[in-house]
Formats: C-alpha cells, sequence, structure tokens
C-alpha cells in the first residue's frame, strides 16, 4: 500500500479564523515568499504536489475573510516551482473561461520551467460571480458545461501530444532544431472549438501534464472516468468514500482504461496537536477568533441563505436545491449529514471546508489516512490544513514520521517528475490522432 499526499494551500489556512491567528501575516496569500515556505516545507515532507484551487470571480465576502484563490495559480506555480526542486506543483484552471490552445500552452510552460512537474486541475466553474466577469448573465447550464469541458479536454490533450517526443532535434551541426514531419496540427472542429494546432511548446519530461479533475455529479464522474488522472474530490464518511471509488473505478474501466492510473485523492481538512485534547483545544481556539462558529457563514452561503437565519442548535431547515451554490459534490456532502438529523452546529463542525475534518494528535490522523487507503476510500489525500504554515509544519514533522513508520509513505522522492511521484505512467503519443 502506498499513500499518496498533496496539499491545497487556500489561502492563509482551511480555517475561516486562519488570517486571525497571528501564526501568518494576514496579506501573505499575495505574498510570493509565503507560497514558496509552504511549498518547501511540503517538499521537506516529501509530499506529491502543491495544489492551488481558483475561482475566477470574488467569492468570499471579504470583510469576513480574505478571499482564498485571489492570484492566478500558474502565475504562482511557477515562482514555487523556481524555489522547489522535487515537490509537484498543480494549477485550477476553468475550462468554461478559458481557450484549449492558450491553457494547454500556460500549463505546459509551467511542466516545462518546472522540470516535468506539473499538472492541470480541470473545473467546469458554476459561481455566477464568475460568469458576470466574463459577459454572462449567468453560468451555463449544468450539461453545458460538461459538455464543453469533455470537448476542452479532448482538444488540449491532443494539442499536449502534437509534437512527438523525437521532434525537438537541436542537431548544431546539421542546423536542424526540429523534425517537422514530427510536429502535426490537430485540425479539430468541434461544436465548441476550432483548433488548428500544433501546440507551439514541445512535450515535457513527463510526457505531458498530469490531468486532475474535480466534480462528483453524473456527469462529473463521466467526464474523469474519460480524462482524468487523478481525481480531487469531497466524501465525509468512509462509506461515502468507498462508494465513489468504486464507481469511479469501475467508470474508468469501462472506458477502457486502467483502474490503477486514476487516483482517488478527497480533500481531507486538519487540525493536529500533540494530544488529542491538544488538537481540540486549537480547533475551538479558531472557533472562538471566528465568532463562535467560523464556518457558519460559509455553510449559509452554499445553501443560498442568510448565516443569521439558521439556528445552530436547531436541523437544517429544508432545503432547495436548486438554490443551493456549490457543486454537487459538496451538495452531496452536506445533504447526507442533514439528512441524519443532525444540528446546524454538527454539520458546521464535521462540514468545515466541505471535505472531511479530523481533529487529533498525529497517530490519529495517520489512522484516518491508513484505513480510507486500505479500506478502498481513497488512494491518498490533498491535505487542507487549519493553518499555514504551522498547520502543514505539523503534518510534515509528525504525521508523516508516523506514516514512514507504518511503511505506507515515501522516506525520499524516488523520481523527479509528478508522475513518478504519484505512480502514474508516462503517457504514450497516440500519433492515430494526426493520421
Amino acid at each position: 500500500m502506498r499513500v499518496r499526499l498533496g496539499v491545497n494551500v487556500l489561502g492563509v489556512g482551511c480555517h475561516p479564523a486562519a488570517w486571525r491567528t497571528g501564526e501568518v501575516e494576514p496579506t501573505a496569500q499575495f505574498d510570493v515568499a509565503y507560497f514558496q515556505q509552504v511549498a518547501r516545507i511540503g517538499e521537506r515532507g516529501t509530499l506529491d504536489a502543491v495544489f492551488l484551487a481558483d475561482q475566477p470571480g470574488l467569492f468570499e465576502p471579504p470583510d469576513r475573510r480574505p478571499p482564498m484563490t485571489a492570484l492566478e495559480p500558474t502565475v504562482v506555480l511557477a515562482a514555487v516551482a523556481s524555489a522547489t526542486e522535487r515537490i509537484g506543483v498543480v494549477a485550477t484552471a476553468s475550462t468554461s473561461y478559458n481557450e484549449p490552445f492558450n491553457l494547454a500552452r500556460r500549463i505546459a510552460s509551467l511542466d516545462h520551467l518546472s522540470g516535468g512537474r506539473a499538472g492541470w486541475n480541470a473545473v467546469t466553474t458554476y459561481a455566477p460571480t464568475a460568469s458576470a466577469n466574463f459577459g454572462f448573465e449567468a453560468p451555463a447550464s449544468h450539461d453545458e458545461r460538461y459538455g464543453r469541458a469533455d470537448e476542452f479536454l479532448s482538444v488540449t490533450k491532443q494539442l499536449w501530444d502534437s509534437w512527438a517526443d523525437d521532434a525537438l532535434v537541436g542537431d548544431v551541426d546539421a542546423g536542424v532544431y526540429a523534425d517537422t514531419g514530427r510536429i502535426e496540427p490537430i485540425d479539430h472542429v468541434g461544436e465548441h472549438f476550432s483548433v488548428r494546432g500544433p501546440l507551439n511548446v514541445p512535450r515535457s519530461r513527463q510526457g505531458r501534464p498530469v490531468l486532475v479533475q474535480a466534480g462528483g455529479s453524473p456527469q462529473g464522474r463521466a467526464l474523469a472516468a474519460k480524462h482524468a488522472e487523478a481525481i480531487f474530490t469531497s466524501q465525509l464518511t468512509l462509506e461515502a468514500g468507498q462508494a465513489f471509488y468504486a464507481d469511479i473505478k469501475s467508470r474508468v474501466l469501462r472506458e477502457g482504461r486502467d483502474p490503477d492510473g486514476v487516483l482517488i485523492l478527497p480533500g481531507l481538512t486538519t487540525v493536529i496537536g500533540g494530544t488529542e485534547a491538544e488538537a481540540h483545544a486549537r480547533y475551538e481556539r479558531l472557533e472562538e477568533l471566528a465568532g463562535g462558529s467560523g464556518s457558519l457563514w460559509h455553510l449559509a452561503a452554499q445553501l443560498g441563505l442568510d448565516a443569521e437565519s439558521l439556528d445552530l442548535d436547531a436541523p437544517l431547515p429544508p432545503i432547495d436545491r436548486s438554490r443551493l451554490k456549490s457543486s454537487v459534490g459538496f451538495q452531496d456532502a452536506f445533504l447526507s449529514l442533514a439528512a441524519q438529523g443532525l444540528t446546524v452546529r454538527q454539520i458546521v463542525t464535521r462540514f468545515a471546508s466541505g471535505h472531511r475534518l479530523v481533529v487529533g494528535a498525529p497517530e490519529q490522523v495517520a489512522d484516518t489516512i491508513e484505513a480510507w487507503v486500505r479500506e478502498r476510500a481513497a488512494d491518498g489525500f490533498n491535505l487542507m490544513p487549519d493553518v499555514f504554515p504551522t498547520g502543514l509544519e505539523a503534518f510534515v514533522d509528525h504525521v508523516v514520521p508516523e506514516l514512514r513508520r507504518r511503511g505506507i509513505f515515501r522516506t525520499e522522492y524516488e523520481g523527479t517528475t509528478l508522475r513518478e511521484h504519484l505512480g502514474l505512467p508516462r503517457p504514450v503519443r497516440h500519433e492515430a490522432v494526426f493520421v
């Protein structure tokens, strides 16, 4: 058994009160040195990758919390790559508000500049705050977004493969820089895009960037099964994780792909202390700093409700799913808690940032990780520490050694590319596409 671990750098921490702790400057997320510091801590722990989410619009109310996804991910990760040697860099970018050629070029550039350590997390973006920034009165329908995404991913992969591995010759004596016979246009004409190609960037050390996808709806799962190599997802219980895992792996198999070549990586929010009591004291302090229930406003925003209308000690009121403003995966997660009759306070505590929350000692965090991977609910996790950098330092200095002691996590990097870290094969260029 081998655990894969990335770290999702959400602002200055996953908890809404992270910016108020005094452990980090409130404006740190606008300083490149902050991201480089976090990445170096992750690299010290031999984590697979640094992951940056994105939202091309102002989502969080800026009077309550700094925007968690302010800076453009590929720009930040280019700087991160220059300050690190091994850890992967995964950038989120929307298929709804980009064009395939520009995005394929941008991610391929990051892949070259990082020495083959880049990945792209493809999202369809549902937020009205984003669509209004691109001239749309409302987001496209769910089906329309996923139809566009399917074509977008197909075109992007063809562009990344438009150069053969041996196309870049660089023969100084013969005066031949590239073999033009090994560089092919893709000549794509489809419902959403018309792209001639080829890309003006050759294949990288790892062949092409790792393709990550986030989405839990039936359309999202179908898209992941067809294209993704890793899936960032949200399940709150082991049983829900097992069901999602089995469904995705079976879908991948039906697509004629190797299920072992598609990794399931749920988010994992951590609050770590030397003991369980210390961890809970840390969590309670964060909740107090946030006004007693730090994630209440976030939950209310996802529900399309006013936070003041929710009684913390009562169950959730009946929810009209058509009003929900979150992804289907997040909706399924918190509605499953509501169906159990839990109070708003209990849901807020368990839901945290929309992912499983573990508050405890290093051994307890390691127990969760090991159980989910052994019981086929995950192949690893995308870590979401409560506060940066201290929450990640606690994981690297105390949880990673425990995972190593159990023999389920590496002691050093065996390769140099993100694919090698994740145990993913280098993709073969399918030249038949270009005939």
